[in-house]
Protein backbone atom coordinates (compact mmCIF):
# COMPACT_ATOMS: atom_id res chain seq x y z
CA UNK A 1 0.00 0.00 0.00
CA UNK A 2 1.38 3.54 -0.38
CA UNK A 3 1.14 5.51 2.54
CA UNK A 4 3.09 8.91 1.18
CA UNK A 5 2.17 12.00 -1.18
CA UNK A 6 5.82 11.88 -1.67
CA UNK A 7 5.99 8.28 -3.43
CA UNK A 8 7.09 8.90 -7.08
CA UNK A 9 4.35 7.05 -8.37
CA UNK A 10 1.75 9.93 -6.52
CA UNK A 11 3.47 12.69 -7.86
CA UNK A 12 3.30 10.65 -11.32
CA UNK A 13 -0.74 10.91 -11.28
CA UNK A 14 -0.52 14.40 -9.85
CA UNK A 15 1.83 15.44 -12.90
CA UNK A 16 -0.36 13.81 -15.76
CA UNK A 17 -3.87 15.21 -14.28
CA UNK A 18 -2.66 18.13 -14.00
CA UNK A 19 -0.49 18.50 -17.58
CA UNK A 20 -1.27 18.00 -20.72
CA UNK A 21 2.46 18.37 -21.85
CA UNK A 22 3.29 15.08 -19.15
CA UNK A 23 -0.26 13.03 -20.64
CA UNK A 24 1.60 13.80 -24.25
CA UNK A 25 4.97 12.72 -23.18
CA UNK A 26 3.80 9.34 -21.31
CA UNK A 27 1.52 8.46 -24.29
CA UNK A 28 -1.05 8.26 -21.71
CA UNK A 29 -4.41 9.62 -19.80
CA UNK A 30 -5.91 9.30 -16.53
CA UNK A 31 -9.93 8.52 -16.02
CA UNK A 32 -11.65 9.07 -11.97
CA UNK A 33 -14.66 6.91 -10.73
CA UNK A 34 -15.93 3.97 -11.08
CA UNK A 35 -18.35 3.91 -13.92
CA UNK A 36 -15.45 5.05 -15.69
CA UNK A 37 -13.19 2.14 -14.14
CA UNK A 38 -15.85 -0.45 -15.20
CA UNK A 39 -16.33 0.29 -18.82
CA UNK A 40 -12.52 0.67 -19.43
CA UNK A 41 -11.27 -1.37 -22.25
CA UNK A 42 -8.74 -3.96 -19.77
CA UNK A 43 -6.48 -3.85 -22.87
CA UNK A 44 -5.87 -0.10 -22.47
CA UNK A 45 -5.12 0.25 -18.79
CA UNK A 46 -1.98 0.45 -17.71
CA UNK A 47 -2.56 0.70 -14.04
CA UNK A 48 -5.68 1.03 -11.44
CA UNK A 49 -4.94 3.30 -8.26
CA UNK A 50 -7.82 2.51 -5.93
CA UNK A 51 -8.44 3.82 -2.35
CA UNK A 52 -7.87 1.79 1.24
CA UNK A 53 -11.42 2.56 1.74
CA UNK A 54 -12.90 1.29 -1.39
CA UNK A 55 -10.75 -1.75 -1.64
CA UNK A 56 -11.91 -3.12 1.88
CA UNK A 57 -15.42 -2.72 0.46
CA UNK A 58 -14.24 -5.42 -2.21
CA UNK A 59 -16.64 -4.10 -4.93
CA UNK A 60 -14.16 -3.92 -7.76
CA UNK A 61 -12.83 -7.10 -6.55
CA UNK A 62 -13.67 -9.02 -10.14
CA UNK A 63 -12.60 -5.65 -12.12
CA UNK A 64 -9.03 -5.94 -10.78
CA UNK A 65 -7.99 -9.05 -10.90
CA UNK A 66 -6.38 -9.19 -14.60
CA UNK A 67 -5.09 -5.94 -14.18
CA UNK A 68 -1.69 -4.13 -12.54
CA UNK A 69 -3.37 -2.06 -9.91
CA UNK A 70 -1.88 -0.48 -6.51
CA UNK A 71 -4.03 0.73 -2.79
CA UNK A 72 -3.64 4.05 -1.48
CA UNK A 73 -4.27 4.86 1.91
CA UNK A 74 -7.56 6.85 0.76
CA UNK A 75 -5.95 10.46 2.56
CA UNK A 76 -3.54 9.96 -0.31
CA UNK A 77 -5.89 8.86 -3.18
CA UNK A 78 -8.07 12.06 -2.02
CA UNK A 79 -4.83 14.24 -2.30
CA UNK A 80 -4.06 13.02 -5.95
CA UNK A 81 -7.41 12.94 -7.14
CA UNK A 82 -9.57 15.33 -9.13
CA UNK A 83 -12.77 15.58 -8.50
CA UNK A 84 -13.83 16.99 -4.84
CA UNK A 85 -15.65 13.96 -3.82
CA UNK A 86 -13.35 11.23 -5.21
CA UNK A 87 -15.05 7.73 -5.64
CA UNK A 88 -11.57 5.57 -4.66
CA UNK A 89 -10.69 4.80 -8.12
CA UNK A 90 -8.05 6.21 -10.94
CA UNK A 91 -6.73 4.60 -14.13
CA UNK A 92 -3.95 5.49 -15.98
CA UNK A 93 -4.93 4.71 -19.66
CA UNK A 94 -3.28 4.29 -23.05
CA UNK A 95 -3.64 6.98 -25.37
CA UNK A 96 -5.70 6.27 -28.22
CA UNK A 97 -4.69 6.69 -32.08
CA UNK A 98 -6.70 7.47 -35.10
CA UNK A 99 -6.34 8.23 -39.09
CA UNK A 100 -8.05 9.95 -40.83
CA UNK A 101 -9.21 6.91 -42.79
CA UNK A 102 -10.68 5.13 -39.64
CA UNK A 103 -12.95 8.39 -38.77
CA UNK A 104 -14.07 8.09 -42.22
CA UNK A 105 -14.80 4.71 -42.79
CA UNK A 106 -17.78 3.11 -43.85
CA UNK A 107 -20.84 4.27 -46.92
CA UNK A 108 -22.09 6.91 -45.13
CA UNK A 109 -19.78 8.52 -42.66
CA UNK A 110 -21.38 11.19 -40.01
CA UNK A 111 -18.02 13.30 -38.71
CA UNK A 112 -17.82 16.59 -36.37
CA UNK A 113 -15.28 18.89 -37.15
CA UNK A 114 -14.44 20.97 -34.44
CA UNK A 115 -11.79 24.23 -34.94
CA UNK A 116 -10.29 25.94 -31.56
CA UNK A 117 -13.43 24.99 -29.36
CA UNK A 118 -11.72 26.11 -25.33
CA UNK A 119 -14.24 24.75 -23.10
CA UNK A 120 -13.50 21.30 -21.79
CA UNK A 121 -17.16 20.50 -20.71
CA UNK A 122 -18.31 21.19 -24.13
CA UNK A 123 -15.88 18.83 -25.76
CA UNK A 124 -16.51 16.22 -23.54
CA UNK A 125 -20.06 16.80 -23.89
CA UNK A 126 -19.60 17.00 -27.70
CA UNK A 127 -18.16 13.74 -27.69
CA UNK A 128 -21.13 12.03 -25.24
CA UNK A 129 -23.80 13.51 -27.23
CA UNK A 130 -21.45 11.68 -30.84
CA UNK A 131 -21.73 8.52 -29.54
CA UNK A 132 -25.11 8.62 -29.16
CA UNK A 133 -26.13 10.46 -32.37
CA UNK A 134 -23.90 7.93 -33.88
CA UNK A 135 -20.91 9.73 -35.17
CA UNK A 136 -17.82 7.95 -36.92
CA UNK A 137 -15.63 10.27 -36.06
CA UNK A 138 -14.80 13.91 -34.61
CA UNK A 139 -11.93 15.69 -36.16
CA UNK A 140 -10.47 18.67 -34.26
CA UNK A 141 -7.98 21.52 -34.66
CA UNK A 142 -4.52 21.72 -32.68
CA UNK A 143 -6.23 25.04 -31.41
CA UNK A 144 -8.98 22.80 -29.44
CA UNK A 145 -8.82 21.96 -25.73
CA UNK A 146 -6.94 18.89 -24.78
CA UNK A 147 -9.12 15.64 -24.91
CA UNK A 148 -7.45 14.01 -22.23
CA UNK A 149 -7.77 17.00 -19.79
CA UNK A 150 -9.92 15.29 -16.74
CA UNK A 151 -13.20 17.68 -16.61
CA UNK A 152 -13.37 16.82 -20.86
CA UNK A 153 -12.69 12.61 -19.89
CA UNK A 154 -15.73 13.20 -17.08
CA UNK A 155 -18.16 15.02 -19.64
CA UNK A 156 -17.65 12.41 -22.11
CA UNK A 157 -19.11 10.08 -19.73
CA UNK A 158 -17.02 7.02 -21.31
CA UNK A 159 -17.39 8.10 -24.94
CA UNK A 160 -13.95 8.77 -25.00
CA UNK A 161 -13.11 4.70 -25.21
CA UNK A 162 -15.74 4.35 -28.18
CA UNK A 163 -15.89 7.42 -30.68
CA UNK A 164 -13.03 8.12 -32.68
CA UNK A 165 -11.19 10.89 -32.61
CA UNK A 166 -8.29 12.92 -34.54
CA UNK A 167 -6.24 15.96 -33.68
CA UNK A 168 -5.05 17.64 -37.39
CA UNK A 169 -2.31 20.03 -37.98
CA UNK A 170 -4.41 21.46 -40.89
CA UNK A 171 -7.95 21.36 -40.88
CA UNK A 172 -8.25 23.24 -44.12
CA UNK A 173 -5.93 20.40 -46.04
CA UNK A 174 -8.28 17.83 -44.17
CA UNK A 175 -11.39 19.54 -45.46
CA UNK A 176 -9.70 19.11 -49.25
CA UNK A 177 -9.44 15.24 -48.34
CA UNK A 178 -12.99 14.99 -46.94
CA UNK A 179 -14.70 16.46 -50.09
CA UNK A 180 -12.15 13.89 -52.11
CA UNK A 181 -13.88 10.92 -50.06
CA UNK A 182 -17.36 12.41 -50.89
CA UNK A 183 -18.55 13.88 -47.44
CA UNK A 184 -20.67 17.18 -47.72
CA UNK A 185 -19.42 19.78 -45.34
CA UNK A 186 -21.82 21.74 -43.85
CA UNK A 187 -21.02 25.15 -41.65
CA UNK A 188 -23.36 25.93 -38.61
CA UNK A 189 -23.37 29.70 -39.98
CA UNK A 190 -25.07 32.86 -39.26
CA UNK A 191 -24.56 33.66 -42.90
CA UNK A 192 -26.42 30.22 -43.56
CA UNK A 193 -29.78 31.25 -45.89
CA UNK A 194 -31.22 27.67 -44.96
CA UNK A 195 -32.06 26.21 -42.42
CA UNK A 196 -30.53 23.13 -40.94
CA UNK A 197 -33.32 21.33 -40.99
CA UNK A 198 -34.23 21.66 -44.71
CA UNK A 199 -31.43 19.47 -45.54
CA UNK A 200 -30.76 15.72 -46.31
CA UNK A 201 -27.98 14.00 -44.49
CA UNK A 202 -28.20 10.68 -45.00
CA UNK A 203 -25.04 10.31 -47.34
CA UNK A 204 -21.22 11.01 -46.25
CA UNK A 205 -22.24 14.59 -43.89
CA UNK A 206 -19.63 16.31 -41.48
CA UNK A 207 -20.83 19.22 -39.55
CA UNK A 208 -18.23 22.29 -38.56
CA UNK A 209 -18.48 23.75 -35.39
CA UNK A 210 -16.10 26.63 -34.57
CA UNK A 211 -14.65 28.67 -31.44
CA UNK A 212 -17.21 29.19 -28.33
CA UNK A 213 -16.64 32.81 -29.03
CA UNK A 214 -15.86 33.34 -32.49
CA UNK A 215 -17.39 30.70 -34.36
CA UNK A 216 -15.84 29.22 -37.31
CA UNK A 217 -13.05 31.26 -38.80
CA UNK A 218 -13.42 32.78 -42.46
CA UNK A 219 -10.81 30.00 -43.76
CA UNK A 220 -12.87 27.03 -42.67
CA UNK A 221 -15.72 28.85 -43.32
CA UNK A 222 -15.22 29.54 -46.81
CA UNK A 223 -14.43 25.40 -47.33
CA UNK A 224 -17.45 24.42 -46.40
CA UNK A 225 -19.56 23.48 -49.41
CA UNK A 226 -22.61 25.04 -47.60
CA UNK A 227 -23.77 26.83 -44.60
CA UNK A 228 -26.73 26.31 -42.47
CA UNK A 229 -28.27 27.56 -39.37
CA UNK A 230 -30.49 26.91 -36.41
CA UNK A 231 -33.68 29.72 -36.46
CA UNK A 232 -33.69 31.57 -33.26
CA UNK A 233 -36.68 33.46 -31.50
CA UNK A 234 -35.65 36.52 -29.26
CA UNK A 235 -32.38 38.28 -29.04
CA UNK A 236 -29.99 35.52 -29.20
CA UNK A 237 -27.16 35.74 -32.11
CA UNK A 238 -26.16 31.94 -31.56
CA UNK A 239 -26.50 28.85 -29.15
CA UNK A 240 -23.79 26.92 -26.77
CA UNK A 241 -21.23 24.97 -29.42
CA UNK A 242 -22.22 22.17 -27.70
CA UNK A 243 -25.73 22.86 -27.82
CA UNK A 244 -25.61 23.70 -31.62
CA UNK A 245 -23.39 20.53 -32.44
CA UNK A 246 -26.11 18.33 -30.49
CA UNK A 247 -29.29 20.02 -32.49
CA UNK A 248 -27.44 18.95 -35.79
CA UNK A 249 -25.92 15.85 -35.29
CA UNK A 250 -29.57 14.21 -33.63
CA UNK A 251 -31.17 15.69 -37.05
CA UNK A 252 -28.75 13.61 -39.17
CA UNK A 253 -29.12 10.44 -36.90
CA UNK A 254 -33.20 11.08 -37.13
CA UNK A 255 -32.66 11.46 -40.86
CA UNK A 256 -31.10 8.20 -40.88
CA UNK A 257 -33.32 6.31 -38.74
Amino acid sequence: MITSTANAQVKNLAQLIKKSKVRTEQGVYVVEGVKMFQEAPRDEIVKAYISEELYEKGTLKNCLEWIPYEVLKTEVFNHVADTKTPQGVLCVMKQKKYTLDELTDGEAPLLLVLENLQDPGNLGTMMRTAEGAGVTGVLLSRGCVDIYNPKTIRSTMGSIYRVPFLYTDSLLEDMDKLHRKGITTYAAHLKGEGFYDEESYQGPTAFLIGNEGNGLSDELSEKAKQYIKIPMEGKLESLNAAVAAAILMYEASRQRR
